[in-house]
C-alpha cells in the first residue's frame, strides 16, 4: 500500500479515530461511522465541552457556546408551546446571525423540519417555496418581511427585531435533557433550496445523519490529507503552515441558507469550539478587511468572487490579515489564477488553500483536494471522499472508463433523502440504487483525481464541437486585466452557436478584447476563441453559492 492508503487504514480501521462499519441506510448497505451523534440535537448539547468559548458574534452580540445550549432549549420549548412538532416545517428568512442558528437547532431538536430561505429572493420566490413547504411558522427579519410581503404567507410570523426576546423568554429555564421528542437519523432535518440556476429552485432535503455525516466525513478527509503531506512532503519555498491558532474564528459571510454557511462554517466550528463572526449588511471588501484584523479571523471561504475582491481591493495592504490561515473553495470551481492569488494575498494559508466539490444533494462533500495535491493539479477536485462512491456514466447510464468524459454520479449514506414534495424531480435524480445524478460532467484521471469540466447546460455546441465554457473562462481569469469572466453560448444560423465572453476588468486596467483573443489563442483551439465581448464593470451576477447566473448576462 501507499502512504495514503496506511494513513487511511489507521484513520478509518479497527480502533481508528474514524472507524468506518458498514450498515444498511435506507435500505442499502453504506459506509458510516462506527463512533458518531445520532441527532443534531445532541450536536448541540456536545458544545457545553466548550463551555465559555465564543461562539457566535455579530456586533455588539457575543455569545458563549453555554449561552448558545441555554437559548436553543429555551427557543425549543417556545415552539412547542406554540404547537410546533415533529415533521412541522419551520421557515428561516433572515440574514446571518446568532438568531438564524439559534432557530436551527431549535426547530431540529425537536424534529422539525427547517425550511431554509435564501435571503435574496423576491416576493415570487418566497410564494413558491411557502406553498411547497407550508411552514407552521415563519422566522424572519423585519427587512426581509417588508420586501418580501410579509413572507407570502399567511403563517405565523416571528420577527427577529420585534419578538425574539419574548420568544425566548418564553421557554428560558429549561434544559435540553426536558426535550423528549425521539429522533431518528434518517429523520428531515433541513430543506435547502438549490441554486435555481434554470428554473424553479427544489427543496434537497437533508438528514440528521447526513449532516452529522458531513462533518465527520469533512475532518477525517481532511486528517488524511495533512498526515499523507506530514508522511510524503517535506516542507517547499511556500514553508509549512503556522500552528493552529487556539480557537479557530470562520468569517460568517457564507449565507446561512446554502451548504458552506449553514454545513461547511456552522456544523464545523460546533464540533471544534470554533467561533463564527457575522456582519451586517452587504458583502463591502474594506468592511470585511477591517473585519479580519479586528476579529483576528483565521478562515474563510472565497465563495464565488469573495475573494479577488479583497486581494484586489487597493487598501488591501493597509489591514493585518495575517491571522488568516485557511482559505477554501466551494459552489464552484476556482480557476488556477484566483488559487494563486489567495495564495499570495493569503501567505499563511498558502500551504492549506483547497476545495470540497458537493452540493445541497450529496450533502457531505463528494471530493476534496488542498496543499500540496492542490498546487499540482489546480483543476481538479480532489480524490473522491472516504465513505462515497462515484463513478462516470454515458447518457443512457453505462459506466464509463477513466479519463473518458460523463455525467456524475455519486452515492453515500449521506445523500440527500428527496426533493420536498416532488417525487418526479426525485426519481430523476436519485435512482432505485441510490446513487445521486450530479448534473455535472467530468471525467477521472488514472490517479483516481476527478476534474469537472462543465455544467451539463453549459456546454456550447458550435459546428458540432463540444466546447466547455470553464476551460476558456479559466483561461481569461489568468490575464492580469482580467478580475473575472464568464462564457457562454450564443444563437448562430449556420455554426449552431458562437462563443461569447463577458469580461470584468480589474480595478484601472483595461479590457481589449482583441487582446484577450490573442491571449486566449496561445493555448486553446480557434473554435474555443471567444467570438463575441462584453466588458463589464460591475462584478458579475452570482447566487448565494457563488455561482455566476449566466441567464441574467443573456439580455
Amino acid at each position: 500500500m501507499g502512504v495514503r492508503e496506511d494513513v487511511i487504514q489507521e484513520l478509518t480501521g479497527p480502533g481508528g479515530l474514524f472507524e468506518l462499519t458498514t450498515e444498511e441506510v435506507m435500505g442499502h448497505p453504506a459506509e458510516v461511522f462506527a463512533s458518531r451523534m445520532r441527532s443534531l440535537r445532541e450536536m448541540v448539547a456536545n458544545t457545553a465541552n466548550f463551555g465559555d468559548r465564543e461562539f457566535l458574534v455579530l456586533e455588539d452580540q457575543r455569545h458563549t457556546f453555554e449561552d448558545f445550549i441555554a437559548q436553543v432549549a429555551a427557543a425549543a420549548t417556545a415552539l412547542q408551546q406554540r404547537g410546533i412538532g415533529h415533521g412541522d416545517r419551520v421557515a428561516i428568512f433572515a440574514a446571518n446571525c446568532p438568531e438564524w442558528v439559534v432557530s436551527f437547532f431549535a426547530a431540529t431538536s425537536i424534529g422539525a423540519i427547517v425550511s431554509a430561505y435564501n435571503g435574496w429572493w423576491t416576493t415570487d420566490e418566497v410564494d413558491y417555496a411557502t406553498t411547497l413547504s407550508e411552514p407552521a411558522l415563519v422566522i424572519a427579519d423585519r427587512p426581509r418581511l417588508e420586501r418580501s410581503g410579509k413572507g407570502g404567507t399567511d403563517a405565523p410570523c416571528l420577527v427577529i427585531e420585534d419578538d425574539w426576546a419574548d420568544f425566548i423568554a418564553s421557554g428560558a429555564g429549561t434544559d435540553l435533557d426536558d426535550i423528549d421528542v425521539p429522533l431518528a437519523e434518517d429523520d428531515p432535518a433541513v430543506i435547502l433550496f438549490t441554486s435555481g440556476t434554470t428554473g424553479r429552485p427544489k427543496g434537497a432535503v437533508a438528514s440528521h445523519r447526513g449532516l452529522i455525516g458531513f462533518v465527520q466525513s469533512t475532518m477525517m478527509n481532511g486528517a488524511v490529507r495533512v498526515f499523507t503531506e506530514m508522511r510524503t512532503n517535506p516542507p517547499d519555498d511556500e514553508g509549512t503552515a503556522p500552528s493552529p491558532p487556539p480557537q479557530t474564528v470562520n468569517l460568517g459571510t457564507s449565507p446561512l441558507f446554502h451548504v458552506s454557511g449553514l454545513y461547511g462554517t456552522t456544523l464545523i466550528s460546533m464540533v471544534t469550539g470554533g467561533k463564527i463572526v457575522y456582519r451586517r449588511g452587504r458583502f463591502d471588501p474594506e468592511a470585511v478587511l477591517q473585519l479580519i484584523q479586528d476579529e483576528g479571523v483565521t478562515a474563510f471561504a472565497a465563495l464565488g468572487s469573495i475573494g479577488s475582491r479583497l486581494a484586489n481591493h487597493p487598501d488591501f495592504g493597509k489591514f493585518d490579515t495575517s491571522s488568516v490561515v485557511n482559505v477554501g473553495f466551494g459552489g464552484a470551481p476556482a480557476s488556477p489564477a484566483v488559487q494563486d492569488l489567495m495564495r499570495q494575498a493569503f501567505p499563511n494559508a498558502a500551504p492549506a488553500v483547497g476545495m470540497g466539490y458537493g452540493s445541497s444533494e450529496s450533502v457531505a462533500v463528494v471530493a476534496t483536494i488542498g496543499g500540496a495535491e492542490y498546487r499540482e493539479r489546480p483543476t481538479s477536485c480532489g480524490r473522491v471522499a472516504i465513505g462515497f462512491e462515484a463513478e462516470i456514466r454515458s447518457p443512457d447510464g453505462r459506466p464509463l472508463p477513466t479519463g473518458q468524459e460523463g455525467d456524475i454520479w455519486c452515492r453515500s449514506a449521506y445523500t440527500m433523502l428527496e426533493y420536498w414534495n416532488d417525487p418526479e424531480a426525485t426519481a430523476a435524480t436519485v435512482d432505485e440504487d441510490r446513487w445521486l445524478n450530479t448534473g455535472d460532467i467530468g471525467c477521472f484521471d488514472d490517479d483516481g483525481y476527478l476534474y469537472i469540466n462543465s455544467r451539463a447546460r453549459d456546454m456550447i455546441l458550435r459546428n458540432a464541437e463540444n466546447i466547455y465554457p470553464i476551460e476558456i473562462e479559466y483561461r481569461l481569469d489568468a490575464h492580469p486585466s482580467v478580475s473575472e469572466s464568464a462564457v457562454y453560448g450564443v444563437e448562430h444560423p449556420e455554426m449552431g452557436q458562437e462563443v461569447k465572453a463577458v469580461v470584468v476588468p480589474t480595478d484601472g486596467a483595461e479590457a481589449i478584447p482583441e487582446d484577450l483573443a490573442q491571449w486566449c489563442e496561445e493555448v486553446l483551439a480557434p473554435y474555443k476563441v471567444p467570438t463575441l465581448w462584453e466588458i463589464r464593470l460591475d462584478p458579475l451576477p452570482r447566487n448565494a453559492a457563488g455561482k455566476v447566473v449566466k441567464r441574467e448576462l443573456y439580455a
